[in-house]
């Protein structure tokens, strides 16, 4: 009973966050046990091209670290704010509802933009940096939300990427791999959402036929859900509509 209430919750996730999760898993369970080495797995562009080891474009954005406290907190942030674009959530309701395809369009130009600036800042493993992008979008989508980060600070979502960054700068961490994602994240919002909305503008992000031919007729279990609920995930506190105060 245990096990099919595991199965069930687990197929509530939208099948792309799905899909990318257990990736990351697997891939660091596989370099936990020693089966595959870092070495074997991270960026590097000059292998990817001179020598086409392709795997190392994907393989790069499934390893977080190993087994700890790095890893978790990168799933931690990647669940629930990917799953925040799915749900038809009271604010940010209906933005990636019943597209998956729209939605696929968004992690590959995520990727492929996040893989560039790789080639340039000699990033190793590049799944923070997609996973700052999607924070970003987010945060600038719901402007007149409130979190509550650790019971410490209070503050809008659209300052929400720029408290990770300083949350990993006190950690002792690269914030080159942060400042990669929010760069990646702001271009996809302003041609996504701002400049088609500009005198003139239009929108330059048209998901591919191909996309929408591969998930037409795609409906995620996870869009079943009422309205109101919110996803699971990691319990960022309170969060206010400024509009309702």
């Amino acid at each position: 009973m245990a096990q099919q209430s595991l199965y069930n919750e687990f197929m509530q996730i939208p099948v792309i966050t799905r899909t990318y999760t257990t990736a990351c898993v697997i891939t660091t369970l596989l370099v936990q046990l020693d089966v595959v080495s870092p070495f074997q797995i991270y960026f590097n562009h000059e292998l990817i091209f001179n020598r086409l080891q392709l795997w190392r474009l994907f393989t790069s954005f499934f390893f977080f670290g190993y087994i700890g406290f790095n890893f978790l907190f990168n799933m931690i942030f990647m669940y629930p704010f990917v799953l925040l674009m799915f749900f038809r959530i009271k604010i940010f309701e209906g933005s990636f509802r019943g597209r998956t395809a729209d939605f696929a369009y968004m992690f590959i130009i995520g990727g492929l933009s996040t893989a560039i600036c790789g080639c340039f800042t000699q990033l190793l493993f590049l799944g923070q940096a997609l996973t700052l992008m999607f924070v970003y979008v987010w945060s600038r989508r719901n402007p007149f939300i409130y979190l509550n980060f650790l019971g410490i600070l209070t503050f809008k979502a659209p300052y929400l990427p720029w408290v990770l960054l300083g949350f990993s700068l006190l950690l002792g961490g690269s914030v080159v791999v942060d400042l990669v994602g929010i760069a990646v994240g702001h271009v996809y919002y302003f041609l996504e959402d701002v400049f088609p909305n500009q005198p003139g503008g239009q929108r330059l992000l048209k998901t591919p036929s191909l996309l929408k031919w591969i998930f037409e007729g795609t409906v995620d279990p996870a869009f079943e859900a009422a309205p109101e609920e919110r996803p699971g995930g990691f319990n960022w506190g309170n969060q206010e509509n400024l509009n309702e105060q």
